[in-house]
């Protein structure tokens, strides 16, 4: 755990809201004061609480418009299979999320792609030819009603 006091939890909420608002305006929003609140940031980076910053974009025009989860299927559970099916999604930009699951498939896939097309060769050109593939479910989004970044603090 990474002990968070309220005032930390205070600066995450606001920063996750806005991740370009200023130092001072963070600060203000916190009751703290300005050097204070740049030390609380800096050591919630150091810790690895702060990941990074980004910009949200909308998928559709950069041409990323089709959402698509996959179930995965690997042909055995090894190690080193694992391993390099890891490396080979971290590796693959159409992945957007990767995650390894318990229940009755090895890994659940989000991806983002310009349209169904596309998809058909993502699926026969990239995803089948990842290590230990045996097989893939496909579940394409027809509508997104929620999808936020934002951690409820």
């Amino acid at each position: 755990m990474h002990d968070l006091d309220a005032t930390d939890l205070r600066i995450l909420k606001t920063l996750q809201l806005d991740g370009r608002i200023t130092n001072a305006e963070l600060a203000k929003r916190c009751n703290l004061s300005p050097a204070a609140c740049l030390e609380r940031v800096k050591r919630l980076r150091q810790r690895k609480v702060i990941l990074g910053y980004s910009t949200l974009i909308d998928p559709a025009a950069v041409n990323r418009g089709l959402l698509i989860f996959i179930e995965v299927v690997l042909d055995r559970t090894t190690g080193d299979l694992f391993d390099a099916f890891a490396a080979q999604a971290r590796k693959t930009p159409e992945i957007m999320e990767c995650h390894m699951v318990a229940g009755g498939f090895d890994y659940l896939i989000k991806a983002r792609l310009a349209d169904m097309n596309a998809y058909r060769a993502f699926l026969g050109d990239v995803l089948v030819h990842m290590p230990g593939v045996r097989e893939t479910r496909t579940y394409a989004v027809m509508e997104e009603i929620k999808s936020i970044p934002i951690l409820p603090i």
